[in-house]
Order: C-alpha cells, then sequence, then structure tokens
C-alpha cells in the first residue's frame, strides 16, 4: 500500500481531533475543565469512549497475533477482566465519590498518611509513563515500518510529531475533549475489527456468518485450559484469578480510566458507566480473537509464508497492508490509530492530572481555577509528552526486544504495591508506619523478581502468569502489617 496515503489518512483523521478539541474547548479552558470535565459527563459516553482507551494498540495487534500460539485461551482473562470491573463499580467507586476525589491517590493520604499517599502517587506515574511510552513505541515501529520509512523521516521525528498533535488537541480541554475524541476513536476501533472481519472473509469467499463458523470450527476456539496448573501461564484459574487483579490494579488503582468515572455526577452513573462499558469490553475482545483466528486461516488457505515476520505482532499489519483490499489497509490503519492515541492521549491527561494535584497541590488551592495554576498545568503536560519522547527514544536505543520487554515487565511489577496500599486502607482499621512504606513498595517487587529468577524458574515446575500481581500486592500488604506500630483508627 502506499504511504502517502495512509500519510494523508493520518493528517485526516488528526484533523478531526483538532476540530473536536476547538469546539469542546473554546468556552473555558480552566483546571475543572482538563481534571473532571466540569464533573457533567454523560455515562453513557465515557463507557463507549473507555474502549478505546481499555484496548491499546498493542492489544490491537497482539491479540489477534497470540491466537496463533494460544488460541482463546485469552479470553479466561477477560472474564477474570470483567469481575475485576465488578469490584470498581461496588467497591471502589462508591469509596471515591464518597470522598469527593479528583486524584485517587487523595484517599491514601487521609487513611494511611502523606508518605504513602505520595508513594502511590508516584507508582502511578511511573508505571503509566513506562506502560504508556512502551505501547506508543510498538505501534510507532509499525507507522515507521509501513509509512515513514518510504521518506527517510528519523524514527524520533515520527514519535515527536504524533506526541505533539496529541499534545496540542489535549491541552486546553483535558478530558472534557478527550471524552468526546475517545467516544470517535472507540467507534473507528470497532469498524476496523468489524470490517477486517469482512474482509477476510471475502477475501476466501465466505460470508462473515461462515466465517465465524470456520473460526467455530477450527482449533483455534479453545478457551479453558485445564492441564498443567503448576506449568503452563495460560491455565484458567491463573488466567481468571490474574485477570481480576490485575483489572482491580491497573484500572480502579489508576489515575488514567478513574479519571473518568469521577467526571460523572453521582455515583449511579459511574456504575451504570462501569457495567455498560464491561460488557462492550468482553464483546470487543471476542472480536479481536476471531480476528486472529481467522488471520491464521487466511494465511494457510492463501498459502501466505509468515516465517520472515519478526513477531506475531506483525502478522495483522502484513496482511492487512500487503495482502487485503486498499480500503482494508486503511480501515487497520484507522483502527491501529485509534487504539493507540487514545490510549496515549489519555495517559498524558492523567499524568498531569495526578502530578498537578498529587505534587504541586492544585487541590488545596484557594483558586484551582487561576490563571497561574492554569499555565503550571499547562507546562507540566507539555512536559509529560517529552518525557514520554525520551523513554520511547531511549527503548529505541536499547533495539533488543528482550531488554525492552524486562523493563515494561518491571513497570508491571509496580501495581502490586498499589494493590498493597489500597487493600490495606479498605480491608484493615490499622495504621501504618508510614516512614517505611515506601521502602516496603520498593521491595515487594525485588522479592519477587529474584524469587521469580533465581527460584522458581530454574528449580520449580511453576510458572507464573498474570496472577503475580497478587503475590506482589499481598507480599507489600503482609510487611504493612507486620511493621504496622498495630494501632487502629
Amino acid at each position: 500500500m502506499s504511504p502517502l496515503i495512509l500519510l494523508l489518512f493520518l493528517f485526516v483523521y488528526f484533523g478531526i481531533l483538532a476540530s473536536v478539541s476547538y469546539f469542546t474547548s473554546r468556552q473555558t479552558a480552566d483546571n475543572a475543565t482538563f481534571f473532571v470535565a466540569n464533573k457533567n459527563s454523560k455515562w453513557y459516553m465515557v463507557a463507549f469512549g473507555m474502549i478505546g482507551v481499555a484496548l491499546s494498540g498493542v492489544t490491537f495487534i497482539s491479540v489477534p497475533g497470540a491466537v496463533g500460539i494460544s488460541n482463546f485461551s485469552y479470553f479466561q482473562f477477560v472474564v477474570g477482566n470483567a469481575l475485576g470491573f465488578l469490584v470498581i463499580a461496588y467497591v471502589l467507586l462508591p469509596l471515591y465519590y464518597r470522598l469527593n476525589l479528583t486524584s485517587i491517590y487523595t484517599y491514601l493520604e487521609s487513611r494511611l498518611g502523606h508518605k504513602s499517599y505520595q508513594t502511590g502517587a508516584m507508582i502511578f506515574l511511573v508505571s503509566r509513563t513506562i506502560g504508556s511510552a512502551f505501547r506508543l513505541y510498538l505501534v510507532a515501529i509499525i507507522l515507521q515500518k509501513f509509512i515513514f520509512d518510504a521518506w527517510n523521516v528519523p524514527f524520533g521525528i515520527t514519535v515527536g510529531g504524533c506526541l505533539l498533535l496529541i499534545w496540542l488537541y489535549t491541552n486546553k480541554g483535558g478530558l472534557k475533549t478527550i471524552i468526546i475524541t475517545d467516544m470517535f476513536q472507540t467507534f473507528c476501533l470497532v469498524l476496523a475489527v468489524v470490517l477486517s472481519i469482512y474482509f477476510m472473509a471475502d477475501g476466501l469467499g465466505i460470508s462473515v456468518m461462515e466465517a465465524f463458523e470456520r473460526v467455530k470450527d477450527s482449533t483455534y476456539s479453545q478457551v479453558v485450559v485445564w492441564e498443567d496448573l503448576l506449568g503452563d501461564r495460560n491455565h484458567f484459574w491463573k488466567h481468571l484469578i490474574g485477570g481480576a487483579f490485575v483489572t482491580i490494579a491497573m484500572t480502579g488503582l489508576d489515575q488514567d480510566l478513574m479519571q473518568k468515572n469521577l467526571s460523572m455526577k453521582t455515583i449511579g452513573e459511574a456504575q451504570k458507566n462501569m457495567l455498560t462499558f464491561t460488557g462492550i469490553f468482553v464483546v470487543i475482545n471476542l472480536f479481536f480473537l476471531a480476528v486472529g483466528a481467522l488471520l491464521y486461516i487466511y494465511v494457510a488457505e492463501k498459502g501466505i509464508d509468515i516465517s520472515a515476520l519478526p513477531t506475531a505482532d506483525y502478522l495483522y499489519p502484513e496482511i492487512a497492508l500487503n495482502h487485503l483490499s486498499l480500503a482494508a489497509g486503511v480501515i487497520f490503519m484507522m483502527g491501529l490509530t485509534a487504539a493507540t492515541f487514545a490510549t496515549t492521549d489519555s495517559a498524558l491527561t492523567a499524568l498531569t492530572t495526578s502530578y498537578c494535584v498529587d505534587f504541586l497541590g492544585f487541590n488545596k488551592a484557594e483558586d484551582p481555577n487561576a490563571k497561574a495554576l492554569v499555565r503550571k498545568r499547562n507546562i507540566v503536560h507539555f512536559a509529560f509528552s517529552v518525557l514520554m519522547l525520551v523513554v520511547i527514544l531511549v527503548f529505541r536505543v536499547l533495539n533488543d526486544d528482550s531488554v525492552v520487554t524486562a523493563i515494561f515487565t518491571a513497570a508491571s511489577y509496580t501495581y502490586g504495591p498499589l494493590l498493597g496500599l489500597f487493600a490495606f486502607g479498605i480491608l484493615t482499621r490499622r495504621n501504618v508506619n508510614d516512614n517505611l512504606v515506601p521502602y516496603i513498595c520498593l521491595l515487594s517487587p525485588v522479592i519477587w523478581y529474584l524469587l521469580n529468577t533465581y527460584y522458581i524458574v530454574p528449580h520449580t515446575d511453576y510458572r507464573i502468569g498474570f496472577e503475580l500481581i497478587v503475590y506482589n500486592g499481598l507480599t507489600t500488604f503482609l510487611l504493612m502489617w507486620v511493621t504496622s506500630p498495630g494501632k487502629y483508627r
């Protein structure tokens, strides 16, 4: 496919996002608009738009590619996610609304102490910065390969241009703008997945319903894995339990997605949003898995050689951009762009909110919407954009998948301590030794990294999967309990 066509598509796409930004922020662009959309968001708009945030560009290309190795076993994790969303709706959201929070980490200050509070906020800042940069990095590689390499554009310019455009359309309206752009981007993502199925079915000479029958009858449609509880990362209970706790920690304790829930008027609307979002989330993931199965069926029937692909992540873009029609290629790029930038713009807004509230104390100012604070917020927003660019360029310099993956894995470890912090605060009435909490939150992931690397993997048959976050969080919880003064509040 012509890189020029794909580039023109990207310009049109960003033009639409810029137009949305103009109309949503032209009347007011204060901090209340940026942080919580003036507490006036519609639950059904947020519910649909959150799909684009929850499903990053990595999910868009990795979940279909992984079907060739693990079949539909990923759906076990999705079911666990759904259970986690229910906990968020009926345990965490009532707590956040009762305390009228802007940043969810301010709960930790009132319950555990100032150092616990800033530790939780710092965990989010580090984890979300690395995680979002990693996701954008992986997708930027695809954009570079299929578009910008044709004109020898440096990788840094590609990423910097994307981040600049994201900064431009989120700088004024913040969350208010993102709620609207997320709806548009989710629509593009869903349309891309559905039409990808149609284009592959058409290429195989069958109807869409026949395509689903082919998927159902194939070996790829196996969902549940019961064998080898110790050695298989994809075992049902590992996926189910891990999926639930990963969702609680990386969604319910993450300022990014919770910020949208806190932008609604009432807890009832926020809960309706979470329940609706959960249903859509489950269905969309089934479609992603169906796309994966069809990709492998298409490759087999067309005799396409995919042995030269670096990883399975390249399968979806390879087929969409080089083996299907022009329309299919454009649709794929639309979905990939939507998934990627919905995640990145949301992350930059949440990072800015957390830093301004948790470290600069905007929520304690006499006038949070003062012009000086608005200017300071703009500087913070731009600084996080630059920081994300630097992190992505570091990934590029390393140019070693194992090192980059290790960095991303290390970032995922940090959500365990966040889970432990909130669990201790919610499930117990004990005080903590606030001065020790930062060290405990550093120690817990280190313990499990060393234990897994130097004992579990080389000396046992057990392989840790998504349940790692449970072990990590439980260790944090127990260390806080053991070191606490034993007093109750």
